[in-house]
């Protein structure tokens, strides 16, 4: 039982199935890691072990009474930014601290209803804002690979929490690379959906045209397995597609033959590491060795995708976090009238870089510069989702890397906001397009994981999730634990 910890959810379901194990097992065991490790690795910022203990008795009761399959008894893990009924939901920011949803998200309450045991929320970037979740609030999460460095971010919690083997998978969001380039950093799985399969409803938005949730776990079949708990249309979410959802686990399996993949050169930016870059086109050879045709692409506007986020995420995170006034919920500063009570609030309990992406954005909005900025930002974006479509006509999916380096150390990107931005270049382009996007380990460079990104044409995740499974069928770097 000591070793639970380290099974993918695959195994874990296998072994629940045969009446190996049973969930108590699982959970306990990633319960007692949690309490052994977490205090190094900080991924959790509340765990419901008393919750998560009972749910476990209620998956082993239905269990014995035959149910078997899907995410019945799997200890899962949800980033800070879902809402958990009864549960602090913080999003990470000193503005909701104390907070307890009356309700649970879609993805989450899916997930209940499947039968999923949910050890506790993890730690963020606040408000998803950044990239290596050294803007939480609370505290610095760690790589498991190496402590002295970030995990990456948004989702860092969520991917280390994972690797550290303290959550069988855990639920991320997207909204320019926070499931994707968390994953590279900390050599797991991570699957970004297209804009519109998993309902938002219950996520704290950020910017709503962007924000995806997302599974996060060792392997490809493992998100496959959360997707299919997690996806489809849903009343509560007008961008929700109303479409079908196919069975992704059921779709795995077979080689690559006939499947066309495009290097687009624009993303093997410059200044990427030697080593990172080596590790991918070597996977490219593999998917070339599973029958895959491989062809050089260009997707000429993605060198302003970096620009176009930041201009439409942030004007759309300052329209939504106007909410945060410590009036309906969270905390509240005290002052002499509501106007100076609001200021307070938002002075004092939003970190520096939800203020900073508050300011950009209001700039960005305001009368006078709402065509120079947003408008025009909008209109490139169509530029980049034309560049993917004439892509796809060519070519079925995608390949390039998830991230430009592997995880860098505490503080060396936090004086350059630039710099921190950059590390989502390879990602962002997927994200503005509304695609959806896969990252897997390919690799190391100095003894830290890289990773692989594949991306497809809208909701054709089963084809991103086979060909993803594929490599993974012939490779071992998903089961290389830290």
């Amino acid at each position: 039982m000591n070793e639970l910890y380290h099974l993918s959810l695959a195994e874990m379901r296998t072994r629940l199935d045969a009446g190996e194990v049973t969930s108590s097992q699982l959970t306990e065991s990633m319960l007692g890691r949690i309490a052994a490790y977490d205090a190094t690795v900080g991924a959790y910022l509340h765990v419901d072990a008393d919750g998560a203990r009972a749910q476990a008795a209620a998956a082993d009761a239905r269990l014995k009474a035959g149910e078997r399959g899907g995410m019945l008894g799997i200890p899962l893990g949800i980033k800070d930014v879902l809402s958990t009924e009864g549960l602090p939901t913080t999003c990470a920011s000193k503005v909701l601290e104390g907070y307890r949803p009356p309700y649970d998200a879609t993805a989450v309450a899916r997930l209940k209803k499947s039968g999923a045991v949910l050890l506790g929320k993890l730690n963020m970037d606040e408000f998803a804002m950044g990239s290596s979740t050294e803007n939480s609030a609370y505290q610095l999460t760690r790589n498991p690979w190496d402590t002295s460095r970030v995990p990456g971010g948004s989702s860092g919690g969520s991917a280390a929490a994972v690797a550290a083997g303290m959550a069988a998978g855990t639920l991320g969001t997207d909204t320019g690379g926070s499931i994707r380039q968390p994953a590279s950093l900390c050599g797991i799985t991570g699957l970004k959906p297209t804009y519109g399969r998993v309902s938002r409803y219950g996520l704290v938005a950020f910017a709503s045209s962007l924000d995806q949730i997302g599974p996060m776990a060792w392997s490809a079949r493992d998100c496959a397995m959360m997707l299919n708990a997690i996806a489809g249309h849903d009343d509560h979410d007008a961008t929700s597609a109303p479409l079908a959802v196919p069975d992704y686990v059921a779709g795995l399996g077979g080689d690559l033959k006939g499947v066309r993949i495009g290097i687009p050169k624009e993303l093997f930016v410059d200044g990427m590491q030697k080593g990172t870059e080596q590790a991918v086109r070597e996977a490219i050879r593999v998917l070339e060795s599973l029958g895959a045709t491989v062809k050089e692409i260009s997707l000429p506007h993605s060198p302003y995708a970096l620009p176009v986020y930041y201009i439409v995420a942030t004007a759309e995170a300052s329209s939504n976090l106007a909410r945060f006034d410590g009036v309906r919920y969270g905390v509240r500063s005290d002052g002499d009238s509501y106007r100076d009570a609001l200021d307070q609030t938002r002075g004092d309990l939003f970190g520096p870089e939800v203020r900073r992406r508050i300011m950009l954005g209001t700039y960005a909005l305001s009368a006078g510069y709402y065509d120079a900025y947003y408008k025009r930002a909008q209109q490139v974006r169509t530029l980049i989702r034309q560049d993917f479509a004439k892509a796809f006509a060519e070519v079925d999916l995608i390949a390039s890397p998830t991230s430009p380096n592997v995880a860098f150390k505490f503080g060396e990107n936090s004086a350059d906001p630039v710099a921190m931005y950059l590390q989502d270049v390879c990602t962002l382009p997927v994200s503005l397009a509304g695609l959806p996007g896969i990252s897997i380990p390919c690799g190391f460079d100095n003894n830290l994981p890289v990773g692989l990104q594949l991306v497809a044409p809208a909701f054709a995740e089963a084809e991103l999730l086979r060909a993803a499974d594929a490599y993974q069928g012939v490779t071992d770097w998903h089961n290389r634990r830290p």
